[in-house]
């Protein structure tokens, strides 16, 4: 299928062919019939994309400033390759479509195959030919509603959102400042409601326009003139500030033209210097609206399905975009007039060009064909290099996942190794996975996962989904007899990890790999032969300098992440146990905050081993992240090991101290090297199967323990 994308680093914008998605649970598959073109938020995107690296630096400090942190933690070159690596990718366009629902995901309800529907948000409702929008974001299209006027639903959510926080009543006199697509729709909205509505603007064309739709529009030259004339000089109970512009003159002309403690809401991206001297006169209350309504940038209403009651919440994100389109279909607002052009998705590029342009326009729609194709054939991309006869000898890769990791990390580690053959990449989307298999010449990407495990010429998974996925994914793929090589933690409850055991213990099964990457860095390695073959029990103290998460972060969701302990403690527990050389036998741990979930944030873990060796894992959210994330001090037989962040190392023995220094290195690349060493010489697992399965049982236990404030044995 076709999408449009933005590449960041080159400005263009380019309509590509990926793979048609596939639906999760709790969304649906949609084949789009038309979708709107945003010339406010997409042509922000479309103009930083343009800028040179400067440019953009200058117009985004916040993410300059994210670069210099990561530079002074993890050094010059890791920060760089992030940044660039970032800017190279190509960016999802669109938020407001409309189409007919071919397939459901589990659970969804409310909704049907066949169905037409009005779609929204970013990332869901894009300009693509066949989209996965979660079911709050979906709204059913009345009978006689064209699905062009249903496309313009998102914005008339946000447009009624904004109304709806300016309380105002029929008969009210509201002033709309701004009359491009989404002031149109907010004046459209106020009139339906029977309010007396003034929409303003300084294009005489958009004037024009207003009144042909059977508004009162005026030009802003003659707005303060004609506001008191027709309020009586009271002034308006409401002004909705729609405009797109950097001038704060939208919020200025809002405090003349309202009236004594009227309500001004700022819909539009303006500037924001609030003149002191009106609003305080006057007692004005200005709001800036968050788009669509309650919801909005909530994971768990947007992405998990979770709908607030309506006995609290009366107007959700959803139902505003259900009741702009059931104002559509009772012919209350008509959006038609505000089509100024339409593009198929082949010229969908054509569209942008207009931002460049001096030409006029105003609603600006990409088409779709009605064509059907069939699903399953779609869900797989052939690119190039399919037409390479395979490479005998050469472990052949199939990557289940294509985030943030798999980009940043996994791939770039796996970049010119030998012995190893791409073959194909699945996500869900299929946008990401399109894109990092042209970008790193595998011969197909999918959007499922079924197509890498039943694929006969994959000798080898990649698990680098996120971590609710990692167990049953790594189940399949053992079953379909496969080696794998599965990013941490291997699983998020004790069952899956007894299953898993279980079946790697079964003859013909293949190897199985976590990437506990730490044990494989290079200044590791150092660190080993310093200790030597050891006759006493080592100490070792690993102290991690985490950070703080959002609170919406999916990793602190026990469900999808499994929390912090699980989903990132287990590296550390894994390291000190590789240190030991055997699993723990006990586990305590204690938190500074008595609440157990947020007591994952700042832990310290205390792991006693067979041999009396000790490890302690102190885990920490609440320090400097100026600070490096992790150091390890070791212990043991007179000597003394320190590595800070694995870009040093200092030994200390007899009084002398031997420093190493390095780029930072945690053996990413290292650890896939030996899984491919691995798998062409017949060795045994490069991480024995004893400590990958005892150290995530230690860790499970360290869950245990944080929750009942005892030691646990193993």
């Amino acid at each position: 299928m076709k999408q449009v994308l933005q590449k960041l680093n080159t400005g263009k914008t380019e309509v590509i062919e990926i793979p048609v998605p596939t639906p999760s649970s709790g969304t649906a598959l949609v084949r789009n019939a038309a979708s709107l073109v945003s010339a406010g938020t997409e042509r922000a995107l479309v103009e930083f994309a343009g800028k040179s690296l400067l440019g953009k630096a200058r117009s985004r400090p916040d993410l300059l400033r994210q670069v210099l942190d990561k530079a002074r933690r993890e050094g010059l070159l890791n920060a760089a390759r992030a940044s660039v690596g970032r800017l190279d990718e190509a960016m999802p366009l669109g938020y407001s479509s409309a189409g007919t629902i071919v397939e459901l995901g589990r659970g969804v309800q409310g909704f049907r195959v066949g169905q037409r529907v009005a779609c929204a948000g970013g990332g869901y409702a894009v300009h693509a030919e066949y989209i996965v929008v979660p079911q709050n974001l979906l709204a059913a299209i009345p009978e006689g509603v064209e699905l062009e006027s249903a496309a313009f639903a998102t914005l008339g959510a946000i447009a009624m959102h904004g109304f709806r926080l300016a309380e105002t009543q029929i008969g009210a006199r509201v002033a709309v400042i701004g009359l491009g697509l989404l002031g149109q729709l907010a004046a459209s909205i106020a009139q339906s409601a029977g309010c007396l509505v003034l929409g303003i603007d300084l294009d005489d064309g958009r004037v024009a326009l207003a009144r042909k739709r059977a508004l009162k529009a005026i030009e802003r030259k003659s707005a303060e003139e004609t506001a008191w004339s027709m309020t009586h000089g009271q002034g308006f109970d409401a002004v909705l500030v729609c405009a797109d512009a950097e001038s704060s003159d939208p919020v200025e002309l809002a405090g003349e033209i309202a009236r004594d403690r009227a309500r001004v809401v700022a819909i539009g991206a303006v500037g924001m210097q609030v003149p002191r001297r009106t609003y305080y006169a006057k007692e004005l209350n200005l709001i800036v609206s968050r788009s669509y309504g309650p919801g909005r940038y909530d994971p768990g209403y947007e992405e998990a399905g979770l709908d607030y009651p309506i006995g609290y919440v009366r107007w959700t994100e959803g139902r505003n975009l259900q009741a702009f389109v059931d104002l559509l279909g009772r012919g209350a607002i008509d959006v038609s007039k505000l089509i100024s052009h339409r593009f198929p998705i082949e010229k969908a590029t054509r569209a942008y060009d207009l931002f460049q342009g001096k030409q006029a326009f105003l609603g600006v729609l990409i088409t779709y064909p009605k064509t059907r194709e069939k699903l399953e054939a779609t869900k797989r991309l052939q690119f190039p290099s399919a037409t390479r006869p395979l490479t005998k000898g050469r472990v052949r890769l199939g990557v289940l996942g294509a985030g943030n990791f798999a980009r940043y990390t996994m791939l770039p580690a796996l970049k010119g190794l030998r012995g190893i053959e791409l073959v194909g990449i699945a996500s869900a989307s299929g946008r990401q996975a399109a894109d990092l298999g042209r970008r790193y010449g595998f011969r197909y990407a999918s959007s499922d996962d079924q197509q890498i495990l039943k694929d006969k010429a994959i000798d080898a998974v990649a698990v680098l989904t996120r971590h609710h996925l990692h167990g049953s994914q790594t189940l399949a793929a053992l079953k379909a007899s496969k080696h794998v090589f599965c990013e941490k933690p291997l699983a998020l409850s004790g069952k899956e990890l007894s299953a898993i055991e279980k079946t790697i213990t079964k003859q013909g099964t293949g190897l199985l790999m976590v990437g506990f990457n730490r044990r494989f860095a290079p200044l590791v390695k150092q660190l080993v032969s310093f200790i030597g073959q050891r006759e006493q029990p080592l100490a070792a103290h690993y102290r991690v300098n985490a950070g703080p998460l959002p609170a919406n972060h999916w990793l602190l969701d026990p469900a999808q992440g499994g929390g912090r302990l699980l989903g990132e403690g287990c590296h550390f527990i894994d390291f000190l146990t590789f240190l030991a050389g055997t699993p723990p036998v006990s586990v305590f741990t204690q938190a500074l905050s008595a609440e157990v979930e947020r007591g994952q944030e700042n832990l310290q873990v205390t792991l006693r081993f067979g041999d009396g060796s000790l490890g302690t894992l102190t885990y920490l959210s609440n320090g400097d992240r100026s600070l490096p994330k992790e150091r390890l001090e070791v212990f043991c037989g007179g000597k003394v090991a320190i590595l800070d962040d694995f870009r040093a190392l200092d030994l200390t023995h007899n009084g002398h101290t031997r420093g190493l220094r390095g780029s930072q290195d945690k053996g990413h690349r290292a650890a896939w090297q030996a899984f491919i060493s691995s798998l062409r010489t017949g060795a045994p697992p490069p991480i024995p199967y004893e400590q990958l399965i005892g150290g995530l049982r230690a860790t499970f236990a360290a869950l245990r323990s944080l929750e009942t404030g005892k030691e646990v044995e193993i």
